[in-house]
């Protein structure tokens, strides 16, 4: 017998859904429990089943988080999406002021960078870090 797929009637676990996104069933259970990710539907013995559409709403939340964006952020962002396209604009809103954050966020790494590299360079020209 073989595991279900996203595409399969009977969807992923949430064991399987937890390997294929790197995340625990804890974090899932959270997620869920938190309104970022929608409830699952059910099995007929009761058991979470998700889809494709969650591995890829899955994603999208991880590249949100790895990105600084905090949580009460993504859970807007998630209820603005379940609401669909009224809610568009707001949806946009949120994204572009996250990217700004991101974008001031990284000029600060790299000027941070530089002057790491320009310490760097000093102790490589000579054994003991004096110019």
């Amino acid at each position: 017998m073989t595991s279900p797929t996203p595409d399969s009637p009977d969807g992923l676990s949430i064991g399987e859904l937890a390997r294929r996104s790197g995340l625990s069933t804890h974090a899932l259970r959270f997620y869920e429990q938190a309104g970022v990710l929608q409830p699952a539907g059910r099995a007929a013995n009761g058991h979470r089943r998700y889809g494709v559409a969650d591995l890829r709403w899955l994603a999208f939340v991880l590249r949100l988080k790895e990105t600084g964006m905090p949580l009460a952020e993504i859970r807007q962002y998630a209820q603005w999406r379940a609401q669909g396209a009224s809610t568009q604009v707001q949806r946009l809103v949120l994204l572009q002021r996250h990217r700004e954050r991101l974008a001031e966020r990284l000029q600060v790494l790299a000027r941070a960078t530089q002057a790491l590299d320009d310490k760097i360079a000093i102790y490589l020209r000579t054994p003991d870090g004096r110019p």
